[in-house]
C-alpha cells in the first residue's frame, strides 16, 4: 500500500492506493507547510486523523509533495514525521512544484503554481529548477490567494471600496480590526486566512475593481516569475496548476496573449494526475 500526499499551505489532500482497491481511499486534512507550522503541529494534524492511524501499520511507501519543502531542513522535518507516524514506510518528501511538474508533464516545460501561494519553476526533463527563491506570502507570492486577500483588505481599509462591494464584504466576512490583526498576526497560519478571502474576489471578478485587482495580480506574477524563464519558453510549453489558476485561467490567457506568450494547460488539483503516475510505477 503506498499513501501520496499533495500538500499546500491551506489543506492536504491524502490518497491511499493499493492494486488490491477497488477505490483509492481518500483523506483531507490541514495544510502542512513546515515553513509555517512546527514539527509538533505537524504531527498532531498526521497522527490524530482516524483513517490514516487504521492504516498506517499497512503502509510501504509514502509519497509527500509539499508547499514549503524546498530546503533540506523543511524536507527533514516532514520526513521525520513521517516516518515516526508511518513505522513501516519508506518515504520520498518534495516541494509541491514537483507535484505540479508531475501533473503536467514529463518533458521540459515551465510550470507555475497559483493556489494559496504561488511559485513557478523550469523542469528540464529530470529535475527543477527555480531562478525565484521562494521567499513567502510576507515578500512574494503575487497572483495567489493570500496575495488577493492582502489586496481585498487593503482595498476594504483604505475605504477604496465601492459601497456596494464594501457591504457585501462586511456581509461574508468578520471585519473588526482586532479580530483581523489577531488572525494575521497571532495565528499559526495567517497566509491560509488570507487566502480565503479571494473567494470573494472571483465571485465578483465582473466588478471592475475586481477586476482590474485580479489582472494586476496577475500582471505582477508573469512579469516577476515567468519572465524569469524567457529563454527557456522559446521551447518549452507553460503550464499552471491550483485552484487560482483555474479560476483565473481567462484572465490568465489575456494578459498571456498581451505579453506575447500563451499556456498550454489548466489543472486545478495536481493530485489525480500524480496518483495515475505513480500507480503506473508501482502496480
Amino acid at each position: 500500500m503506498i499513501l501520496i500526499a499533495d500538500s499546500g499551505s491551506t489543506k492536504c489532500d491524502w490518497v491511499l492506493v493499493d492494486n488490491n482497491m477497488e477505490q483509492p481511499i481518500r483523506i483531507g486534512t490541514k495544510g502542512l507547510n513546515p515553513a509555517i507550522l512546527k514539527r509538533e503541529a505537524i504531527h498532531k494534524i498526521v497522527a490524530t486523523n482516524e483513517i490514516l492511524a487504521n492504516y498506517c501499520d499497512e503502509i510501504k511507501k509514502v509519497y509527500f509533495f509539499g508547499a514549503g519543502c524546498n530546503t533540506p531542513q523543511s524536507i527533514l522535518l516532514v520526513e521525520s514525521v513521517l516516518t515516526n507516524v508511518f513505522k513501516n514506510a519508506s518515504t520520498v518528501v518534495q516541494e509541491d512544484t514537483m507535484a505540479a511538474v508531475r501533473a503536467t508533464t514529463n518533458k521540459p516545460a515551465v510550470v507555475c503554481i497559483l493556489g494559496t501561494g504561488s511559485n513557478c519553476c523550469y523542469y528540464d526533463g529530470k529535475s527543477i529548477q527555480l531562478k525565484v527563491p521562494a521567499m513567502g506570502y510576507l515578500l512574494m507570492d503575487e497572483g495567489s490567494g493570500n496575495y488577493y486577500g492582502k489586496e481585498l483588505l487593503k482595498s476594504y481599509y483604505y475605504n477604496q471600496m465601492p459601497n456596494d462591494l464594501k457591504l457585501s464584504f462586511e456581509s461574508e466576512f468578520v471585519l473588526d480590526e482586532g479580530n483581523v490583526i489577531n488572525k494575521l498576526y497571532l495565528s499559526e497560519t495567517p497566509n491560509q486566512y488570507l487566502a480565503e478571502f479571494a473567494v470573494f474576489l472571483f465571485k465578483n471578478k465582473e466588478h471592475p475593481l475586481m477586476n482590474k485587482m485580479i489582472k494586476e495580480g496577475i500582471a505582477k506574477f508573469i512579469d516577476n516569475q515567468i519572465f524569469q524563464y524567457h529563454e527557456e519558453l522559446k521551447t518549452a510549453p507553460l503550464y499552471f496548476v491550483g485552484s487560482i489558476a483555474f479560476y483565473a485561467q481567462t484572465f490568465i490567457n489575456k494578459e498571456l496573449e498581451a505579453k506575447g506568450l500563451k499556456a498550454s494547460g489548466f489543472v486545478k488539483s495536481p493530485i489525480e494526475n500524480v496518483i495515475q503516475g505513480l500507480l503506473e510505477e508501482h502496480f
